[in-house]
C-alpha cells in the first residue's frame, strides 16, 4: 500500500402453527418477532443517517487543512454516488427471480462485480486528487478506517469489507 491509490481504496427472513390455533396467546410473541425483524432492517433515514456520519468521520479523521478541504466535495459526492450505486445493485439482486442454472448465477456474479468494480473506479478516481495531497500520517489513516485493514484477504485486497459496499452485505 505505497501508492495514494491503494491507500484510497483503503475506504448490507417465522409465524408458527400455535399462532393461528391459539391467537391471544401467541399474539404477543408474533408482534414481538415482527417487532424484532423491524428493528434489523434499517429505515432509508436511518442509513442517511449512517452513511452522514460514516462521511464526516472519514472527514474528521483526516484532519483535512484548508487547502486540502478544497478537494472535499468531489469525494464526499463520489462516496455517496457510489453507496447509492451500491443499494441499487442490492435492490436489483433481491427482486430478480432465482437462477435456474450455475452459468445463470455466475453471469449474475459476474455482473454485480463489473457494476462493483466501475463503482469503485470512479470513486478512486475522485479520491486520487485529495490523497495525492495528503501527509504521510493522513494516509495512514484511511485503510483501517474505511474498512481495508493491513490483513483484510490472505489472497490480496478486497472490497468486501469497505462500508460504502455495505448495502450489498446485507
Amino acid at each position: 500500500m505505497k501508492t495514494p491509490i491503494l491507500f484510497a481504496l483503503a475506504f448490507a427472513t417465522s409465524i408458527s402453527m400455535t399462532a393461528y390455533l391459539t391467537p391471544v396467546v401467541a399474539q404477543a410473541p408474533q408482534q414481538q418477532a415482527q417487532d424484532q425483524d423491524e428493528e434489523k432492517e434499517a429505515s432509508p433515514s436511518d442509513k442517511t443517517a449512517f452513511l452522514n456520519a460514516h462521511i464526516a468521520a472519514l472527514k474528521a479523521v483526516l484532519a483535512l487543512t484548508p487547502e486540502q478541504e478544497k478537494l472535499w466535495p468531489p469525494v464526499e459526492a463520489a462516496i455517496r454516488d457510489t453507496v447509492k450505486e451500491s443499494a441499487a445493485r442490492a435492490d436489483k439482486l433481491r427482486s430478480m427471480p432465482e437462477p435456474k442454472t450455475a452459468l445463470e448465477l455466475l453471469n449474475i456474479i459476474a455482473d454485480q462485480e463489473i457494476a462493483r468494480a466501475n463503482s469503485l473506479k470512479k470513486f478512486v478516481g475522485a479520491m486520487d486528487p485529495l490523497v495525492a495531497s495528503l501527509t504521510p500520517e493522513q494516509k495512514r489513516r484511511i485503510p483501517a478506517f474505511i474498512g481495508l485493514g493491513e490483513s483484510s484477504s490472505e489472497h490480496g485486497p478486497s472490497s468486501a469489507e469497505l462500508w460504502i459496499f455495505e448495502e450489498e452485505a446485507n
